[in-house]
């Protein structure tokens, strides 16, 4: 007689896909996965020149904040979502049942190559930050040759650097599902207690802090701009470079029990938290800035490492820093293993040359290694652009957030498009009456915010400060369609589900078994959960 082990399995047979990878992820290592991929103390002081430089504290300050808030929206509408069909595909799965049949092959194929372009850009420049970073810490520690740093690291050196950190972190995410869950477990812990125990100890320990009104009302034109409002928005960058990646949870559905739910607490959990945490560090150092102009201009080209120097000296401020690179370094594991999960579902379904090949699944690990290194390979081809030119490496970052956000937009979109041809029956997880207001406060969100992000930082402009993250974007748009166009489209046709009796052995009982085990069909799975 045919049997299923438990409700999750059964729930991706009747999705269409049958249980590969061994789900040993709990609730509270869902919980710290999901906040560890946004990363709070790694990514806000590797982002928070950009706020400050722009528009000053105030900047700084609203831009987290609201953005934080703009960012919960965004993350509530891919959790209903994601709900409903918890599969390693993520947002580029539930495409499939929100457009009629005839559209799935080209919307899955935009929104699966937005969303693995845009996590594998997320995942390269993560790197190359911890890279900058720890080249930071040694030029911090190197004899000053006037009045700047002795060591100050080149652009190869610091490319070198951030591909072995790749290849460093492949190895990790090519661990068995049940290690990734112990390794995973600390990832959350560690980063809260350190922001909480950082903020402390600048506010104790830094002379001559700010008053609340510089911190919370002041605001610059360090864009050239010639506008407040224009620099003020340039600060979202921050925020929005951050608060991203919101479907990395449900990525790593097919490793999780009780994915339809935890899946969803898990992202609205972690992005309340990481708000909170994100905001906390920002005014924190908003208050300990010191000097805007000398701290913009640190010999180490990181803020907060100076910020760190200043109220702590030499040895107290490395000790700082040291948990914002491994906070930093927990980001890129987790971020590397959402894009990895997300090549293996992509591969799954035949969108990658010799997908077969990708999306095996390792005999002794029972992870998708594979689909580990091509993810390293494609990371460390986009990090070595970083020797040739700065202008590219950054553009080619700064795609990560308009990438993921508009690939998640794009299925929010369809769903209520198509609202009348497909029908859409919720998960567990559900916005109710509060669905279309949120998805339509996200959509336009993200519809600004991108465009905003598209401008050039700086005037006037020059070929160094140019963004040429649009260039970047348009090139991927003509690249990915240009592919389907001519070829993929004639063996491309979506996410390849299978019915539920086509993965259970057959006998004379089994179909009997199945059909009252439950079992139904693919639209009415979500009965199981």
């Amino acid at each position: 007689m045919a049997t299923i082990q438990d409700d999750d399995e059964r729930l991706l047979m009747r999705i269409g896909y049958k249980q590969e990878l061994r789900r040993e992820f709990s609730k509270w290592s869902t919980m710290s996965y999901a906040i560890s991929i946004l990363g709070v103390l790694g990514s806000v002081p590797a982002t928070f020149n950009v706020p400050i430089s722009s528009g000053g504290p105030a900047t700084a300050v609203w831009c987290w904040f609201f953005g934080s808030c703009m960012a919960m929206c965004i993350a509530s509408s891919v959790s209903e979502l994601v709900s409903a069909y918890p599969t390693a595909g993520g947002m580029y799965f539930v495409t499939k049942h929100v457009v009629p049949e005839r559209h799935v092959p080209i919307w899955s194929w935009i929104v699966g190559w937005c969303n693995f372009l845009g996590q594998t850009a997320g995942v390269s420049s993560l790197a190359y930050s911890i890279s900058q970073m720890l080249l930071a810490t040694a030029s911090m520690h190197s004899q000053f040759d006037g009045d700047k740093y002795a060591f100050a690291p080149t652009a190869t050196q610091t490319v070198l650097l951030a591909l072995a950190l790749l290849c460093a972190m492949g190895c990790i995410c090519s661990l068995t599902t049940k290690s990734l869950h112990t390794i995973v477990m600390w990832f959350a812990p560690i980063n809260v207690l350190a922001s909480i125990g950082i903020c402390i100890t600048l506010l104790v320990l830094t002379p001559n802090k700010h008053d609340a009104k510089w911190v919370f009302t002041h605001v610059t034109d360090g864009s050239g701009w010639g506008s407040k409002i224009f620099s003020f928005l340039l600060g979202f960058l921050s925020v929005a470079w951050t608060m991203t990646d919101y479907d990395g949870t449900t990525h790593m559905s097919e490793e999780t029990h009780d994915a339809a739910i935890r899946g969803p607490v898990a992202i609205n959990t972690a992005v309340i938290a990481s708000g909170s945490i994100g905001w906390m560090l920002t005014i924190t150092f908003c208050f300990c800035l010191g000097d805007l102009e000398k701290t913009i201009n640190t010999p180490t080209g990181m803020p907060v490492a100076q910020i760190f120097l200043n109220a702590a000296g030499k040895r107290g401020g490395t000790v700082m820093w040291f948990f914002v690179i491994l906070i930093q370094l927990f980001t890129g594991i987790s971020a590397m293993l959402a894009c990895t999960r997300m090549a293996y579902a992509f591969s799954r379904d035949g969108a990658f040359p010799c997908s077969d090949f990708w999306s095996k699944v390792n005999r002794k690990t029972h992870t998708p290694v594979n689909a580990v290194w091509l993810v390293v390979f494609c990371c460390c081809a986009l990090n070595m652009v970083g020797i040739g030119s700065t202008e590219t490496i950054v553009a080619i970052f700064n795609i990560t957030a308009p990438a993921l956000d508009l690939s998640y937009v794009a299925v929010i979109i369809a769903r209520r498009w198509y609202a009348d041809e497909v029908k859409f029956i919720d998960g567990p997880f559900t916005l109710g009456k509060w669905g279309l207001p949120l998805n339509a406060i996200a959509v336009t969100w993200v519809l600004f915010i991108s465009t905003v992000l598209f401008f050039p930082p700086q005037r006037p402009i020059t070929a160094q400060n140019f963004n040429y993250a649009i260039c970047v974007a348009a090139f991927m748009a003509v690249f990915a369609l240009s592919w389907w166009w001519l070829g993929a489209r004639k063996v491309y046709t979506g996410p390849r589900t299978k019915d539920v009796m086509d993965m259970i052995p057959q006998d004379d009982s089994s179909e009997d078994d199945l059909r009252s085990g439950g079992y139904g069909t693919m639209d009415d799975h979500r009965s199981v959960v």
